[in-house]
């Protein structure tokens, strides 16, 4: 068991303390590359042996530090890591908590993953690059297996094995949040009973609420953490949420699951960020054939109107909790489209380990996908688009803030502009997918461009004037995206021979 606090590392915390961590405008400049530690990569010189998807497959914080190359080539400038303190220690019919959100010691760190040296080593190295670290925290609840294997168990709670809340006292009564029927029982009603049971913690309490807060400080202070992700936003008290994130210090991304961007954005001021759960399914369902591509277009408005600032939320296609994309629809282009969408649209990118190489399966271990033609087209996509994002933050000040503008919209096309007038970056997708000869056509598109400026399509460097009318012909071809930006403000990104 590797504690997170140490006896001398008071010091060390004060003094962290005093550094400026990155501020929520800071963030909304960055791209996040979010990983499961135990399945993202193993160190260097473990064995390559096979592994059980319920069980730990031997992913570590030394791992990612070995693989921080590839994803900073990928133009990834965060990166998100699974939690981090100890879980469960046992195999229960639902696997072993190698996803860490399972937590049983709030004050020590989980064993498989490393040492307090090698998170520490991570969050140096990170820093190192110039990129940042956010670690996912769950703080709505602990955890506790109730059907040890062999064992035969009822849902009684050995509460002093929890650490710190060693009592009954700290916890909400059983309830099941399936059966919650308002806002304040799916507050306090548990997320499991069995076969981990989740016992609620009640952080509406003020002894619960300040030991979070004084064990977040410390977290954040002893492994120079720059954001966190709040795992079940939505099952917590708002108030306690604010007094977290001024706590913490950091940036705070919540978790609210939830495809009404009304209920989403209450969680607004509580937190610094949201996890764009309102456009997660209006992604799904635009990029697929014969897909609902305007509603896509209205849920981003919705978003921006119902959200305080819609530039602190995070899009993604993939997580952890959600169906892989290419296991909804499984065709390279949809899935290049959704991908580009994820990264170009408003709001802070997010995407999750493997998305580059279109992995199907949720969890399965990175280092045991295969490579093919079209997985290595999805990478140089990712990377191309990533850097092509930090290269217009760079020359453009008003880029972040700057609302994406609709060209043109169809059931089937969304060509957008993002940027300050002359410097803007314009997408275009598509939904007709590879399988078809409907994925080769083309669209005119007006104000795209002033007449006579030379543009570059990034995605294949292919260069073009636009006429009259701002005019440039977009030709999609086999259903992929494309996107457009200034010849003149290309020198020095790296891209196309500049």
């Amino acid at each position: 068991m590797v504690r997170l606090i140490y006896t001398g590392g008071l010091l060390t915390t004060i003094a962290s303390l005093a550094l400026a961590a990155p501020s929520t405008d800071d963030w909304a400049q960055r791209s996040i590359y979010q990983v499961l530690t135990d399945r993202f990569a193993r160190p260097n010189n473990a064995p390559d042996t096979s592994c059980d998807p319920t069980k730990y497959c031997g992913g570590t914080w030394a791992g990612i530090i070995d693989k921080l190359d590839y994803i900073q080539d990928l133009g990834f400038t965060a990166v998100q890591i699974s939690p981090v303190v100890e879980n469960i220690p046992e195999t229960t019919s639902a696997g072993e908590a190698w996803h860490g959100h399972w937590p049983q010691d709030m004050y020590a760190l989980n064993a498989h993953f490393g040492t307090a040296e090698d998170l520490q080593a991570l969050a140096d190295e990170l820093h190192r690059r110039d990129m940042y670290l956010m670690v996912e925290v769950v703080l709505n609840n602990m955890a506790q297996a109730v059907d040890i294997e062999n064992t035969t168990t009822s849902l009684v709670i050995d509460y002093s094995r929890l650490h710190p809340f060693n009592e009954e006292g700290y916890y909400h009564p059983y309830c099941n949040v399936s059966e919650a029927g308002d806002a304040a029982t799916f507050q306090s009603c548990w997320l499991s009973s069995e076969p981990v049971a989740l016992p609620d913690l009640k952080t509406e309490d003020a002894r619960v609420s300040t030991m979070l807060q004084t064990w977040v400080q410390e977290l954040v202070s002893n492994y120079s953490i720059d954001g966190l992700r709040v795992a079940a936003t939505n099952h917590m008290d708002p108030e306690f949420l604010s007094g977290f994130t001024r706590a913490a210090g950091v940036f705070t991304l919540g978790e609210v699951d939830s495809v009404d961007a009304t209920t989403m954005c209450q969680y607004d001021e509580a937190v610094s960020g949201l996890v764009n759960y309102a456009v997660y399914k209006p992604i799904t369902m635009a990029f697929a054939p014969a897909g609902d591509m305007p509603g896509l277009v209205n849920s981003l408005q919705t978003a921006i109107e119902k959200c305080d600032n819609y530039t602190h939320l995070a899009t993604f296609a993939e997580n952890h909790d959600v169906p892989r994309f290419v296991s909804i629809q499984n065709d390279t282009a949809l899935a290049q489209n959704a991908l580009a969408f994820t990264l170009l649209t408003d709001g802070i990118p997010m995407v999750y380990q493997g998305q580059e190489h279109n992995q199907a399966t949720p969890n399965s271990p990175l280092w045991s996908l295969p490579t093919d033609n079209s997985t290595t087209a999805t990478t140089t996509l990712t990377k191309t688009l990533n850097h092509l994002r930090s290269h217009a933050l760079l020359i453009d000040q008003g880029y972040p803030t700057n609302h994406s503008e609709t060209l043109y919209l169809d059931g089937s096309t969304y060509i957008t502009r993002k940027g300050t007038e002359g410097m803007q970056i314009v997408s275009a997708f598509s939904n007709r997918g590879s399988t078809t000869t409907s994925g080769n056509y083309q669209v005119n598109v007006t104000r795209m461009y002033h007449p006579g400026t030379e543009v570059m399509e990034m995605l294949g460097c292919e260069r073009h004037v636009s006429a009259t009318g701002g005019v440039i012909p977009v030709d999609f071809v086999g259903g992929a995206p494309k996107v457009f930006y200034p010849v003149k403000y290309l020198n020095g990104s790296g891209l196309c021979g500049f």
